[in-house]
């Protein structure tokens, strides 16, 4: 039986995904949609949702993928709950492989495989996500207004999310492993000028103290060896995050951490006919309105690609 090519597919389905499947859809382009790992995204592991325009009284995150998923299955997008494992974007058309082995084929990809949040890998940090424990401050540092915070990490992303969080919080404990941070000269200068934070250098954190939201965490100086416990009521892990582009790794431009490179101010990969959105490629802003926005460019960018080939 010779091998249907689908004018679209689609891997992942974020907010991204499921914006480039509407998208695609509406456009008769007939979108085949693999959902990945982890169906929904990083939402379907957050509680509430109230940044995300529309939704006057916030959304708990899995309704609100799950919304997303209805709304791109009214215009028949066909949504496959595996995950893609290989691809081949040799020639015009791509060819891509699920865990099972089954090959599928298209005239265009749309990569929205996202990226995941790194963790430290404590039982009690698993135990109190979304209970207080989160790893995006932008996202859930409102919930914390008022009250004392605690941020773990070195690097720039640390830095911004410690003063962002400085600006809703009177105390924000920033614990840093070493005698020095990995942040650039002026994100550091920001954190060390500003009274509501207090870096605790050579600092680790070794349990999140809380049996239904988090009361404390305790800490160890590793180069004293001394214990201590920090009075706090949310704790954010910023250590950085793996975009999932392993399938695409020899096939598709990344920078050094994996981020699938895209030409500016569209989702073009260096591969004719594959597109890329959402925080696949996204190593800046990492909100799901941002990836929404990039999916409908995906979407758009496909669409086009079809129609100058005469394909659609």
């Amino acid at each position: 039986m010779e091998q249907k090519i689908h004018h679209t597919i689609i891997i992942g389905s974020g907010p991204a995904g499921y914006t480039a499947a509407i998208y695609a859809a509406r456009a008769n382009m007939h979108p085949l949609l693999f959902t990945g790992v982890e169906p929904g995204g990083q939402l379907m592991i957050t509680t509430e949702v109230e940044n995300y325009p529309g939704y006057p009284e916030g959304v708990q995150g899995p309704k609100m993928m799950d919304d997303l998923q209805k709304q791109a299955e009214r215009f028949q997008t066909e949504i496959k709950f595996e995950v893609i494992t290989k691809v081949d974007f040799t020639g015009p058309v791509h060819k891509i492989w699920t865990e099972s082995g089954e090959e599928f084929q298209a005239h265009t990809i749309i990569i929205s495989t996202g990226a995941s949040a790194k963790w430290l890998g404590l039982e009690s940090e698993n135990k109190l996500k979304n209970r207080g424990v989160s790893a995006c401050a932008v996202c859930d540092g409102f919930f914390f207004k008022g009250l004392p915070v605690g941020i773990v990490g070195a690097g720039d992303t640390a830095a911004e999310e410690a003063s962002y969080l400085a600006k809703l919080s009177p105390e924000v404990h920033l614990l840093v492993r070493r005698d020095v941070m990995r942040a650039s000269k002026i994100m550091q200068e920001r954190v060390l000028n500003n009274p509501k934070i207090k870096v605790h250098w050579n600092t680790e954190a070794i349990e999140i103290i809380g049996e239904e939201e988090v009361e404390a965490v305790r800490i160890i100086n590793n180069k004293t060896n001394e214990e201590s416990t920090i009075a706090v009521k949310g704790f954010f892990i910023a250590i950085g995050h793996q975009p999932n582009s392993a399938p695409f790794v020899n096939w598709l431009d990344m920078d050094d951490q994996g981020y699938i490179r895209t030409v500016p101010g569209t989702s073009k990969t260096n591969v004719p006919g594959v597109f890329a959105s959402g925080d696949v490629q996204d190593r800046i802003y990492r909100q799901a309105v941002t990836a929404a926005g990039s999916g409908c460019m995906a979407a758009l960018d496909a669409e086009r690609y079809l129609v100058a080939n005469g394909i659609l």
